[in-house]
């Protein structure tokens, strides 16, 4: 297994910096390799705690009739485009994420979140990229109500609220730029009369 002999910070930014790892490869060689971190120090990188804390949470809920599901089409500078997902934000320090869930559903979208008991193993966080970050999510599963608005978004950021019924998900899917972790879900939304049934408790 490979070795990490030293990590240097490289960047000094708010939300997301840029460490470098001197490493000692499997057949001995030396190397180098560069990770991108929610941690504002070395040592709260995973590779230094080992523990998997979410940074951010991801939202898959539908109306509560489950005619459609929330999403958000937001424009993203890596690739200069508009890019459908599932809302989605960050933990605050010492903040529950389901608690994070409601506030980020709301915040994006101005709908009302209500989170259903769903087995602790669907909710875990999980690595989002892990080739090139240790950014891990969890994710929270549930209802909305309300009328979706864009009153509460920050100035910096471009979302247009999406409800979308199976139809227009199929049309997404065919057509559209999607993230990975959305088009997982919305494609078991177009197959399935009840969103939630692998998830429940039980």
């Amino acid at each position: 297994m490979a070795v990490i002999e030293k990590v240097t910070k490289q960047t000094q930014n708010r939300f997301l910096n840029m460490y470098e790892l001197d490493t000692i490869r499997k057949n001995g060689n030396r190397g180098k390799y560069f990770v991108s971190s929610r941690a504002e120090k070395v040592d709260d990188l995973k590779l230094k705690t080992h523990v998997n804390k979410p940074d951010g949470v991801i939202i898959y809920a539908v109306t509560e009739d489950n005619s459609k599901v929330l999403l958000v089409r937001q424009y993203r500078y890596p690739i200069d485009a508009y890019v459908y997902e599932l809302p989605a934000g960050l933990v605050d320090e010492g903040e529950d994420f389901r608690t994070a869930a409601i506030r980020e559903v709301h915040e994006e979208t101005g709908m009302t979140l209500h989170p259903i008991e769903a087995d602790p193993m669907f909710e875990a966080p999980r690595f989002t990229t892990v080739g090139m970050t240790d950014e891990s999510c969890a994710l929270v599963f549930g209802y909305v109500t309300g009328e979706p608005t864009a009153k509460y978004l920050e100035e910096s950021e471009e979302i247009i609220q999406v409800l979308a019924d199976r139809e227009e998900v199929r049309r997404i899917l065919r057509e559209e730029n999607v993230a990975c972790q959305c088009a997982y879900h919305i494609v078991r939304f177009m197959q399935e009369e009840d969103s939630f049934a692998y998830v429940r408790k039980g």
